[in-house]
C-alpha cells in the first residue's frame, strides 16, 4: 500500500496534555524502529521526535526503518532475537513498530514488555485488535498506532444503490457486468482483503478464520466458500493492483472497486481521484490491520519509551498526526480522537464509513494458517 510521504508540521504546536510530567536522564538516545514504508520513519523523525524531544529536554529521538510488510517485522524481530541469543543485558530497540502477525509471535516468545498498563493511553483502545492479534492474546503489550480499512469505493454517478452486503454486490456485479474492478490476489492487499472478506461472508464458521485455532479440516469449507467467486470473477474487470484500482475508478473503465480508506482520501486530496466518489463498507465485514507500538522487553530506554508511546497515542497526535496528516483511522477510540479535530475532517473520515459500523464491521485479516489456505484455494478454485 503506497501512502503521502508526510510532510513535518509545525514545532510550535501544543503537546498533548495529561503526560507523565517526570524529567528524562539527560543524554538519551531513544531508537525506534519501525516496519511500514519509508513514510512511516518520516513520520516519527519530523513529526513526532521534535513534540517529544520538546517536552523531554536532552532526550534524542533516532527512527530508522525496516522495509513495507510482514517482512519489515521480521527483520525486527531477528534483530532482536539475535541480541537476545548473544546475552545481551539491554537491547538497541527502545520502541518496536510491527505488524499483526510478528507482534503475536514476539509475544509468544516473551519478546515484549507489557507496558500498556503502565500508560495513561492504555485504557483509549477498546478495539478487538489491540488484544487480538490474529489469533494471539497480545493484551496489555501492545497500543495501535493507527488502522487501515478496506473498503468498497465508488462513482455515485453511476451507482445510485451500492451494495450493502457481499450478497448484494454478487447480484450487483451480475446486473452491471465488467463495472466492478478488483486485483485478485496478486498486485495489492486491496484483492487480497476483498477475497478473505468474500469467504468469511460464505463460510459458516467466520469467527474461527479471525480468532482460531487453526484446523486444517476447515480447508474444505473455505474451498466452499470460494467457489462462487469464479462465476463472480467472470463478471467483474481484473485491475493490475491497489493503484489500478483507484486509476480505473478515476478514469470510469470502472465503477466500483476495494481500496485502502487512507489511500483513497490521499489520493483526492492530491486531486487524482474524483472528489465526488464515495466509500462503502460492505457487510459482514471487512479487513483491515493495526500497526502496532511495542517495546522490547529488554529495551535500553523503558521509561523513555513509554512516555514515547503515551505521546504518540494521545488524542491530540493522533487526531493532528494520524487523521489529518496521513488519513489513517486513529490507534485509539473514535470518540476521544473527534473533540480533537475540525468538523470537516471528522467528516471528511467518517462520512461514509461511520465509527459504529468500523466498530462492528471493521474485521481483522484471517489467522496465517487460514490466510495460506484461502490463497492457496483462490489459486486452485478461482484462478483456474
Amino acid at each position: 500500500m503506497t501512502l503521502r510521504m508526510l510532510r513535518a508540521g509545525a514545532a510550535g504546536l501544543a503537546l498533548a496534555a495529561g503526560l507523565s510530567a517526570a524529567p528524562l536522564k539527560a543524554e538519551t538516545v531513544l531508537t525506534v524502529l519501525t516496519a511500514g514504508d519509508q513514510n512511516m520513519v518520516d513520520y516519527v523523525n519530523e513529526y513526532l521526535a521534535p513534540k517529544f524531544e520538546a517536552q523531554n529536554p536532552g532526550v534524542k529521538v533516532r527512527a530508522a526503518g525496516t522495509g513495507p510488510g510482514d517482512g519489515g517485522s521480521q527483520k525486527i524481530y531477528e534483530k532482536l532475537s539475535a541480541e537476545a541469543a548473544a546475552g545481551a543485558a539491554r537491547w538497541d530497540v527502545d520502541v518496536a513498530v510491527i505488524h499483526q502477525k510478528m507482534a503475536g509471535q514476539m509475544v509468544q516468545e516473551k519478546m515484549l514488555s507489557a507496558y500498556v498498563g503502565d500508560v495513561k493511553t492504555g485504557t483509549l483502545a477498546s478495539r478487538d485488535s489491540a488484544r487480538n492479534a490474529l489469533g494471539t492474546d497480545v493484551t496489555g503489550y501492545v497500543l495501535p498506532m493507527f488502522h487501515s480499512q478496506i473498503a468498497l469505493a465508488y462513482n455515485p454517478d453511476l451507482v445510485k444503490a451500492p451494495p450493502k452486503t457481499y450478497a448484494e454486490l454478487a447480484e450487483w456485479v451480475k446486473a452491471n457486468p465488467k463495472a466492478f474492478g478488483y486485483n485478485g490476489i496478486k498486485g495489492g492487499m486491496s484483492g487480497v482483503g476483498f477475497v478473505t472478506g468474500w469467504t468469511a461472508a460464505n463460510i459458516g464458521d467466520a469467527a474461527k478464520l479471525e480468532k482460531g485455532p487453526y484446523d486444517a479440516a476447515m480447508k474444505p469449507a473455505i474451498e466452499k466458500a470460494l467457489s462462487g467467486l469464479k462465476d463472480f470473477n467472470k463478471s467483474v474487470t481484473l485491475t493490475p493492483g491497489n493503484a489500478g484500482t483507484l486509476d480505473m475508478l478515476n478514469r470510469g473503465e470502472i465503477a466500483m472497486g476495494p481500496v485502502w480508506v487512507d489511500m483513497f482520501y490521499s489520493w483526492q486530496a492530491d486531486g487524482r481521484l474524483n472528489p465526488a466518489m464515495k466509500l462503502q463498507l460492505i457487510g459482514p465485514g471487512m479487513p483491515g490491520q493495526p500497526m502496532y507500538y511495542a517495546v522490547p522487553a529488554k529495551a535500553a530506554n523503558q521509561e523513555a519509551a513509554r512516555k514515547f508511546i503515551e505521546l504518540a497515542t494521545s488524542p491530540e497526535v493522533q487526531a493532528d498526526g494520524i487523521v489529518k496528516r496521513f488519513n489513517w483511522y486513529p490507534g485509539i477510540d473514535a470518540a476521544y480522537v473527534q473533540p480533537k479535530l475540525d468538523a470537516q475532517t471528522w467528516a471528511k473520515l467518517f462520512t461514509d464509513v461511520k465509527p459504529d459500523e468500523l466498530a462492528s464491521k471493521g474485521k481483522p485479516f484471517p489467522l496465517s494458517g487460514y490466510f495460506t489456505d484461502i490463497m492457496e484455494a483462490y489459486e486452485r478454485t478461482v484462478a483456474n
